[in-house]
């Protein structure tokens, strides 16, 4: 295999994550036919097949699951190379590879804007994905930095928290519970609930919520999408528990509700990750220092009245009371 290039290998893993050939060239900024050709190269070199082809759809063969992991430790070694030489040149340009889970690119996109402001040169690659997604990425060291409101345990990472991250209930403008000065958590009960898919940290958050208050939900729908869960919500078809900063704009707007429900919302904490094994890059190190001086004054500035006090941050996991003990209804009142 002394023939295969670093570009080759680079497809194939872009490849072997999306698990289609389409995403992968959108991803490295090739046409499909150019990803087909690498893939094609590889597998003579090899000696074997490394996907097996349904369609447009693909899955790696038992020879490309064994591979993916020699390929992946052989771009995570070059990356750390250049970071280690970035670090002699003492320069702040180069590439940031920064995995987000999916709630937080409704925030990180401005928070890079603002650091792209005083760090022009610096190259920022965004992937975005579930927890589990991001955890795995870590691991195999695909990312220098990840956004994450609960960090992995069986991995040896540093995580530091940053910004106050409240997660709650949120319904239709017309919907009952919103009736209701406080709400239950046992009146859940009576209502169809749409939740995130298995892996996402919303939906493990919404279950130690259901946990600890004894409720037994009405499950109708599981939606890997913030977005598809809002426009289900809005449409009056169940009640979604979701993060708070994912429905800001429909906040402003009086698209959708947040009910004033017993323990919510609940208060955890946005975190940036990484692997301790790895060593920064300027670029990565500028953008964490970047967000944990500036993330706690940005959020406050993004979400208002929506934001948790910063002591949020120190809180146990246990959920704390709302600032002020005022309901999310009149915090929207106010903003109205």
């Amino acid at each position: 295999m002394k023939n295969i290039t670093l570009r080759q290998l680079r497809v194939f893993a872009s490849a072997a994550r999306l698990l289609n050939f389409g995403k992968a060239a959108a991803e490295l900024h090739l046409t499909p036919p150019a990803v087909s050709m690498q893939i094609r190269e590889l597998e003579q070199q090899v000696g074997l097949p490394l996907f097996e082809r349904h369609g447009k759809a693909v899955s790696l063969t038992v020879t490309g699951e064994y591979f993916v992991v020699y390929a992946r430790r052989v771009l995570a070694t070059l990356r750390d190379a250049e970071d280690a030489l970035a670090r002699f040149r003492g320069l702040e340009s180069g590439r940031l590879t920064l995995g987000l889970v999916s709630t937080a690119k409704y925030f990180v996109p401005r928070l890079l804007t603002n650091f792209r402001q005083e760090h022009p040169h610096i190259e920022v690659r965004l992937t975005i994905g579930n927890r589990e997604q991001l955890v795995a990425q870590l691991q195999g060291k695909e990312l220098d930095l990840a956004i994450m409101g609960r960090p992995p345990r069986d991995l040896a990472t540093r995580a530091e928290p940053f910004a106050a991250h409240p997660l709650g209930i949120v319904c239709a403008v017309d919907h009952p519970l919103l009736r209701s000065e406080q709400v239950p958590a046992r009146a859940l009960a009576q209502h169809p609930l749409i939740i995130r898919e298995s892996g996402s940290g919303t939906r493990r958050a919404m279950e130690d919520y259901l946990r600890e208050h004894h409720v037994q939900p009405r499950i109708d729908m599981e939606l890997p999408s913030n977005e598809t869960i809002k426009q289900t919500v809005m449409a009056g078809m169940g009640i979604g528990f979701l993060s708070l900063h994912t429905v800001g704009m429909e906040l402003r707007h009086g698209l959708i509700g947040i009910p004033d429900v017993e323990g919510l919302p609940l208060v955890r904490s946005w975190q940036v990750v990484h692997l301790s094994s790895k060593t920064l890059s300027p670029s990565a190190e500028a953008f964490r220092y970047f967000v944990l001086e500036n993330g706690e004054a940005f959020m406050a500035r993004e979400f208002g009245a929506l934001q948790p006090l910063p002591q949020a941050l120190s809180a146990p996991p246990a959920p704390p009371a709302a600032p002020e003990a005022r309901s999310p209804r009149a915090a929207r009142a106010d903003r109205d």
